[in-house]
């Protein structure tokens, strides 16, 4: 399992966000930890189910350690699966920003000032997406997309 320097700089940036809102999701009060719930049961309903408070301690868990701070910052994952875990994390986010009224414009797409939080998580999304593309690309036999040809 070969590291790639160039795989290094959205990881690290990405693992350290994610690592921190994870730490920061532990200690949430009953309202905060509601609200936060609330929210990600709007895309995702069974989530409604669960107490609060044991919702935010999952979530902050899961950020920690399953899908990010160890998986992104600890060169040991490999890539491919760090980046598996990034672009489901951030895509679930990008479910939750599409699904909750109020987040986006009229157009459904462009955020609106309640959505900014949640709309800056696209970049993760793209991280992820761009990691899991040069790995699922750099296999022996699958080829690239092939440069443009100069004229």
């Amino acid at each position: 399992m070969a590291l790639h320097l160039h795989h290094l700089p959205p990881r690290i940036a990405c693992g350290a966000f994610i690592l921190n809102t994870g730490i920061t999701k532990r200690s949430l009060d009953v309202e905060a930890a509601t609200g936060l719930r609330d929210q990600a049961a709007v895309a995702f309903a069974p989530l409604k189910k669960i107490d609060p408070v044991r919702f935010g301690k999952i979530l902050s868990t899961s950020e920690i350690i399953l899908i990010l701070g160890a998986a992104l910052l600890v060169p040991v994952v490999p890539t491919w699966l760090a980046a598996a875990g990034l672009t489901g994390f951030s895509g679930a986010l990008m479910r939750m920003y599409f699904m909750t009224p109020g987040l986006t414009r009229d157009d459904g797409i462009r955020p609106a000032p309640a959505g900014m939080a949640i709309a800056r998580d696209v970049f993760m999304l793209g991280s992820g997406l761009g990691l899991l593309i040069d790995e699922l690309t750099d296999r022996p036999g699958i080829q690239s997309i092939p440069a443009w040809k100069q004229r």
